[in-house]
């Protein structure tokens, strides 16, 4: 067995002790979103720290809990907090517990983040569904040797985000008056914000919006077969042009005046699920 596995194992230990159901859907909620766990029907709750192997969030504004309960009569497991490669974690840790959620059941992972827009027609408290990403993040969570239990040496990314999950998430969206829009992340180490000629950069490279999260979490789930829904809040506006210096205070609450749009947005995503 692998140090991978072995320390995969460890961690079920300890949560199977509190609970032996399967948990088919997982979510990562990101900076300032973390109202999605007001939906959920709490069993179970374990500070990132009772975790063995599991990495500590360092970041303002991320809880460090991972949640499992209901939401719509679902089984979920909801990561409340994310790591980040700028915290200095190794890209293999940062998608370990996506790894762990793989082993708790896991075929659906939905994720949120908070992120800058580039794209003119974006404005701040807009969502995006993501349906494509560019990871300048200069390393991959799948470098070294592969995990054949976990998945092929080198897996498909035609479709890194489902498109039944982006088709079911316009629905609701248009049913709930939601204004959505949808468009290419691309993820950058961080975690300084960038300057006007990095957007311009980033901007000529196709993406819509940057962030500095989500991408690694997408190649582990997609490597082990995970369908994924990915949505961004867009906290600033990165237009060279009028950019001005922005407080991540500023961000962070803009994330939470959008918060409620998200979380109706993946509760009724989530009741949808077969």
């Amino acid at each position: 067995m692998s140090e991978l596995l072995k320390f995969v194992n460890e961690t079920l230990e300890v949560i199977r002790k509190k609970t032996k159901n399967d948990y088919e859907i997982g979510i990562v909620l990101g900076t300032g979103l973390g109202g999605l766990v007001n939906e959920i029907e709490i069993e179970h709750q374990f500070d990132y720290e009772e975790l063995p192997h599991f990495p500590l969030s360092t970041v303002e504004s991320h809880r460090g809990k991972l949640i499992f309960g209901k939401i719509s009569g679902k089984n979920v497991v909801a990561m409340q907090g994310r790591f980040h490669y700028y915290e200095g974690y190794t890209m293999q840790e940062i998608t370990y517990p996506i790894r762990v959620m793989k082993f708790l059941g896991v075929k659906t992972l939905v994720v949120s983040n908070a992120c800058g827009g580039m794209n003119p027609l974006y404005k701040r408290g807009d969502l995006m569904l993501m349906v494509d990403h560019i990871n300048l993040l200069g390393d991959n969570p799948l470098i070294g040797k592969n995990e054949d239990e976990l998945g092929p040496r080198f897996p498909d990314m035609s479709e890194p985000y489902s498109l039944d999950l982006i088709d079911i998430a316009e629905e609701v969206a248009l049913e709930n008056k939601i204004k959505i829009q949808k468009g290419v992340y691309v993820a950058v180490p961080g975690p300084n914000l960038e300057t006007k000629a990095e957007y311009r950069f980033l901007r000529a490279t196709g993406a819509d919006v940057v962030g500095m999260s989500t991408v690694p979490e997408n190649i582990a789930a997609n490597h082990m077969g995970m369908k994924v829904l990915g949505v961004s809040i867009i906290t600033d506006e990165c237009f060279p042009e009028t950019l001005r210096p922005v407080d991540v205070k500023e961000i962070i609450e803009i994330a939470m005046k959008a918060e409620p749009k998200l979380t109706l947005l993946m509760k009724e995503v989530i009741k949808r699920l077969n």
